[in-house]
C-alpha cells in the first residue's frame, strides 16, 4: 500500500511539474535570461553584498543597474538603429539605388573564372542574380517590417524587459536559497549536484561572457573598417557581423569576405587588400584567439563539440541557442564522467 501511495505520489508530482513548467512556457525567454543574468553577474552581486555589509536587496539592485547601463541601453540602442538602418536599406533596393544584380555582372566581368565555375555545375548566372536580389529585398523588407512590429509592440518588449528584470532581481536576491533547494530536492545525491549546478554555472559564464565579448569585439572592429573604407551601411553591416560572430569559426567573415571580393571586382584593390588584411589579421585573430580562450578553456569543451553545439542550438533555440547549446553539451559531459566516475569502475579497481 505504501508503495502504491509513493508511486502515485511522484507520478503526480511529475504531473504537476510538468503542467507548471507549461504554464511557464510563455516566459521562457524572459526566466532563461534572468537565470542567465543571476549567472553571471553573481560574483559582481557577492561584491556588492561585502559593499552593502550583506543588505542583499541593495546589492541586487546595485548589480541590475550595473546590468541596464552595460547590457540593456547598448542593446536597445543597436536594435533601433539596426531597425533604422534595414528599413532605409529596402527603401534604397525597392527605389533601384541599390542594384544587387548589377554588382554579380561587376565580380563576374573582373573574375571570368567565375562564371567556367558556375558553368561547369550548370549554373545560370541570371538566375542566381535573380534569387540573390529577391533574397536581399526579403531579408530587407523582414527587416524593415519588423521595425513596423517592433515599434507597435514596443509596450510588449518594455514588459518583457521589465518581467526579465525583476526576475533578475530575485535570482541574484534568492539565487543561493533555490540553488540549495535544489540539492535537497533532486535525489541524485548532494556531491553530484553539486558538481552539476557549479558546471551549470561554469558554463553558462563562460559562454554568455565568452561569446558576447568575441561578437562585440568583431562586430564593432567590422563596422569601424566597413566605416573607414566608405562602405554605405556600416552600422547595420556591424551588427549583422556581431550577431553572426556567435557562430564559431564562420561569423564575420561571411559579411566582409564578400565585400572585399566586391571590392577587388570593382578596382578598389586598396580598399580590397585593407579589408581582406583586417578581416582575416584581426577580425578573424579576435575569434581564434578570445573564444578558445574565454569559452572552450572555461567550459572545458573541445572547439568541434562548441561550434556543433552553438550551430544546434541556434537551430533549435533561436538567438538563445548561443547559450543554450553548449550548456546541454557541457551537461552531457558532466553526466557521463560522473556516469563512469560512480557505475562503470573497473573491477580490478576494487
Amino acid at each position: 500500500m505504501r508503495k502504491l501511495e509513493q508511486g502515485t505520489f511522484l507520478a503526480m508530482l511529475v504531473l504537476v511539474t510538468a503542467l507548471f513548467f507549461y504554464l511557464l512556457k510563455p516566459f521562457f525567454g524572459a526566466l532563461f535570461w534572468a537565470c542567465v543574468i543571476g549567472l553571471v553577474f553573481a560574483p559582481l552581486h557577492q561584491r556588492f553584498l561585502k559593499l552593502w555589509n550583506n543588505r542583499a536587496t541593495f546589492a541586487a539592485l546595485s548589480t541590475l543597474l550595473v546590468v541596464i547601463i552595460i547590457g540593456v541601453i547598448p542593446t536597445l540602442f543597436l536594435t533601433v538603429a539596426f531597425f533604422q538602418e534595414g528599413a532605409s536599406l529596402y527603401q534604397r533596393l525597392q527605389n533601384g539605388d541599390i542594384n544587387i544584380g548589377q554588382y554579380i555582372e561587376q565580380i563576374r566581368q573582373a573574375f571570368p573564372a567565375i562564371q567556367s565555375l558556375m558553368d561547369r555545375f550548370n549554373l545560370d548566372l541570371a538566375t542566381f542574380k535573380s534569387q540573390l536580389s529577391n533574397a536581399a529585398i526579403t531579408v530587407s523588407q523582414f527587416i524593415a517590417q519588423n521595425a513596423v512590429q517592433f515599434g507597435q509592440n514596443a509596450a510588449q518588449w518594455f514588459v518583457n524587459l521589465g518581467l526579465m528584470l525583476y526576475l533578475a532581481f530575485f535570482m541574484l536576491k534568492d539565487g543561493a536559497g533555490l540553488v540549495d533547494l535544489l540539492v535537497r530536492a533532486l535525489p541524485l545525491g548532494d556531491e553530484r549536484e553539486q558538481l552539476l549546478f557549479s558546471k551549470f554555472a561554469e558554463v553558462t559564464r563562460a559562454t554568455v561572457k565568452g561569446n558576447l565579448l568575441v561578437a562585440a569585439v568583431q562586430g564593432s572592429l567590422g563596422g569601424v573598417i566597413f566605416w573607414i573604407l566608405g562602405i554605405p551601411a556600416a552600422l547595420l553591416w556591424g551588427v549583422v557581423m556581431t550577431l553572426l560572430s556567435l557562430i564559431p569559426m564562420v561569423g564575420a567573415g561571411l559579411v566582409w569576405a564578400p565585400v572585399a571580393v566586391y571590392l577587388f571586382a570593382t578596382g578598389s584593390w586598396i580598399q580590397g587588400l585593407i579589408l581582406t588584411g583586417f578581416g582575416a589579421g584581426v577580425i578573424g585573430l579576435v575569434d581564434n584567439f578570445l573564444r578558445p580562450i574565454l569559452v572552450g578553456r572555461d567550459t572545458k569543451l573541445p572547439d568541434y563539440l562548441v561550434l556543433l553545439s552553438t550551430l544546434g542550438g541556434f537551430a533549435l533555440f533561436g538567438i538563445n541557442g548561443f547559450v543554450i547549446g553548449p550548456l546541454l553539451a557541457a551537461l552531457f559531459v558532466a553526466f557521463w564522467q560522473i556516469f563512469i566516475r560512480d557505475f562503470n569502475t573497473p573491477e580490478n579497481s576494487e
